[in-house]
C-alpha cells in the first residue's frame, strides 16, 4: 500500500511539473492566466495596417486614404485610412494572415443592409468557406436593427458596434473576406486581433453556417445536418419571426449525434428552455429582454400597428461550459409549434434563421448554397 501511495505521489508531482514546465502559448486566456508571459506574437489587421506586419500601422498617405479629406491639414499619420468601401457585387479580403496561430477578437461597424454583407473564413488551404454568414446574424443582429447583446461570445454595443470573441486557431492560413451583395456601396470599419503561436494538436476550426425558412415546412426547422468528422458544438443564434397570435416557443430542439436515426441523442423541453428562460420570456404580460454570458433573448421588436406588423425576437445560447460532443456526424433540428384553441399545440409556419457555430477537424462537409438576395431579405 506504502509503495503504491508513493508512485502515485511520484506520478502526480512528475506531471504537474511538466506541466509547469510548458510555455503558455498565449491562448485559452481568462483572469486566471492574465499574469503568465508567452512568446506569442500579438498583431492586428484594420484598413489602417492592411497585413498586420510590425511597424506599419497608420502609414497611409493622403493620396491614398478615404478619410485624406479629413485629414488634409494633419498628414501621414492622422487617421487618413480608418475603413474602406466595398462595391456592390464586390468581395474584398479583409485579412490574409501566415500561421500558426488565432484570432482573438473582431470589431467591426458594418454599414447599409447587414443581411446583404456576406462575411466568410477560410482556414489553411481551404477552397470552401467553413464560415459563411449574413454579418449581422453572424453577430447576433438577424433583424436588421441594433439591439444591445452582453454576452462573453459576441458583444453588440452601442452604434451597431459587432465583436467577438470565439477563439479561431489555424495552422497555415487564415483569410477572411466580405461580399456586398446589395445595390449600394458599404462603408465598413473594422479590426481583426489576432496572435501568432503555435496550436494544439487537439484544436479543431471555427465553422458557422446560416439557413433561413420562410415560412418553415411541417413546423420542423432544421439549424443544421450533414456535418461529418469529429467535432463540438458551441453555439446557437436565432431570429424568430412568428406569423399568428399567442406564444410560439413550445417546440423542442433536439440533437441527433453520431448515428441517431429517427430519435435524437438530446431533446429539449422547449424553445425558451433551451435558451435558459421559462414560460415564454413573460414577465407582467410583456416579453423581458435578458442577456446573459451564455443566453439571452437579446432582441424583441413588437408590431408598431402599422408596417412592424408582426412579432419578432433574437435569441442566443453559448455552448461554452456545456459543448455538444460528436464524434462523426451532427444534425439538429428545432420544432416550430405554438398553441391553438383547447390546449392543443399548434405546428406554425413562422419565418426563422439561425447560425450555428462549431469547432470540427478539417476538412469540412460542402455547406448548402446561400440562400439568394430576395431570399435573404427581411420583409
Amino acid at each position: 500500500m506504502k509503495k503504491l501511495l508513493l508512485l502515485s505521489f511520484i506520478a502526480v508531482f512528475t506531471w504537474t511539473a511538466t506541466s509547469a514546465q510548458q510555455p503558455f502559448n498565449g491562448l485559452e486566456m481568462n483572469m486566471g492566466n492574465l499574469y503568465r508571459l508567452s512568446d506569442a506574437k500579438t498583431r492586428s489587421i484594420s484598413p489602417e495596417n492592411l497585413t498586420g506586419e510590425p511597424g506599419k500601422g497608420g502609414m497611409a498617405t493622403l493620396d491614398q486614404g478615404n478619410a485624406r479629406g479629413a485629414a488634409r491639414e494633419l498628414g501621414q499619420g492622422w487617421k487618413v485610412n480608418p475603413y474602406i468601401h466595398i462595391e456592390p457585387g464586390q468581395t474584398v479580403t479583409l485579412a490574409e494572415i501566415t500561421g500558426p496561430g488565432a484570432i482573438q477578437h473582431i470589431w467591426m461597424t458594418p454599414t447599409g443592409n447587414w443581411r446583404y454583407s456576406i462575411i466568410r473564413f477560410y482556414w489553411d488551404d481551404e477552397t470552401t468557406p467553413s464560415v459563411e454568414v449574413p454579418v449581422g446574424d453572424f453577430f447576433g443582429m438577424g433583424w436588421g436593427e441594433y439591439a444591445p447583446l452582453n454576452s462573453l461570445a459576441v458583444c453588440v454595443n452601442p452604434g451597431s458596434a459587432f465583436n467577438c470573441y470565439w477563439a479561431m486557431p489555424f495552422r497555415k492560413k487564415c483569410r477572411i473576406t466580405m461580399e456586398n451583395i446589395n445595390t449600394e456601396r458599404m462603408t465598413l470599419y473594422y479590426q481583426v486581433d489576432y496572435t501568432l503561436t503555435n496550436v494544439p494538436e487537439d484544436a479543431g476550426y471555427f465553422h458557422a453556417q446560416f439557413r433561413r425558412n420562410n415560412p418553415v415546412k411541417d413546423a420542423s426547422f432544421t439549424m443544421i445536418d450533414g456535418v461529418k468528422g469529429k467535432g463540438q458544438y458551441v453555439g446557437t443564434y436565432i431570429a424568430w419571426g412568428v406569423n399568428n397570435n399567442g406564444w410560439w416557443g413550445e417546440g423542442e430542439i433536439k440533437f441527433f449525434m453520431d448515428g441517431d436515426k429517427q430519435y435524437p441523442t438530446i431533446c429539449g423541453t422547449g424553445t425558451e428552455d433551451y435558451f435558459c428562460g421559462s414560460y415564454n420570456f413573460d414577465t407582467k404580460g410583456r416579453y423581458q429582454e435578458f442577456c446573459t454570458p451564455y443566453s439571452g433573448l437579446s432582441q424583441v421588436i413588437r408590431p408598431d400597428g402599422l408596417y412592424k406588423s408582426q412579432q419578432r425576437f433574437g435569441l442566443y445560447r453559448w455552448h461554452i461550459m456545456d459543448p455538444i460532443r460528436f464524434e462523426k456526424e451532427l444534425k439538429i433540428t428545432i420544432q416550430d409549434l405554438g398553441w391553438r384553441s383547447g390546449g392543443r399545440y399548434l405546428p406554425q409556419q413562422s419565418d426563422i434563421s439561425s447560425v450555428v457555430y462549431w469547432y470540427q477537424r478539417e476538412p469540412h462537409a460542402p455547406f448548402p448554397k446561400l440562400p439568394a438576395m430576395n431570399e435573404l431579405e427581411v420583409n
